[in-house]
């Protein structure tokens, strides 16, 4: 699968929509900060693009929300959240596919199925855990929270992350299957492609 200007545009237009349109789901929780779906798409865009192209639609999707589209949870804007407790969480964002594309590489020029898929879930789990500590570091910054209460408001995730980390090992392995080659940085080993 040759990469083109086009495709790059048309997977970072399609991955960018889906992260602004999983802002409609959002459940709050203490600290002000909502158990939300975007933080997985943001994963899953390195997950399934690689780190490079990945990270192309999350810096879309906050550039839009810079300039004043409510890209976010509550149809806010970036540029509003950055001056409340979900600043760290964004920044986490940006971050997120360059992470998850690096970390599952490896596992998925490997052969074997089941070690491809275990490094998907590692990944994805490693990468909701970058995720956090750049939340714990907003926290502690914008809104004054002790690095101790800033940890235990991270707990209120776990069980969503656990959740978010299946469905997104699932998604990823079966988009890689139907689209071999969708990675650019795997190309090189073809083999891989055509086993995953």
């Amino acid at each position: 699968m040759t990469s083109t200007p086009q495709r790059t545009i048309a997977t970072t237009a399609v991955f960018a929509a889906l992260i602004i349109a999983s802002s409609l789901v959002s459940i709050p929780a203490p600290g002000g900060v909502p158990i939300v779906l975007q933080n997985a798409f943001c994963v899953l865009a390195g997950l399934v693009l690689g780190p490079k192209r990945g990270t192309l639609p999350v810096v879309v999707f906050l550039v839009l929300g810079l300039v004043g589209l409510p890209v976010l949870p509550g149809s806010r804007t970036v540029l509003s959240a950055i001056a409340g407790p979900t600043a760290g969480y964004l920044i986490g964002y940006l971050f997120s596919p360059m992470v998850a594309g690096l970390l599952s590489a490896p596992f998925l020029r490997k052969p074997n199925k089941a070690v491809m898929t275990f490094g998907v879930a590692l990944a994805c789990l490693l990468t909701i855990v970058v995720q956090y500590i750049c939340g714990v570091a907003g926290l502690m910054v914008v809104s004054g929270m002790s690095f101790g209460d800033a940890v235990v408001a991270q707990l209120t995730y776990i069980p969503g992350a656990i959740i978010k980390t299946i469905v997104m090992t699932i998604a990823t392995v079966a988009v890689l299957r139907a689209l071999p080659g969708i990675r650019e940085d795997l190309q090189r080993t073809p083999t891989a492609a055509a086993h995953v």
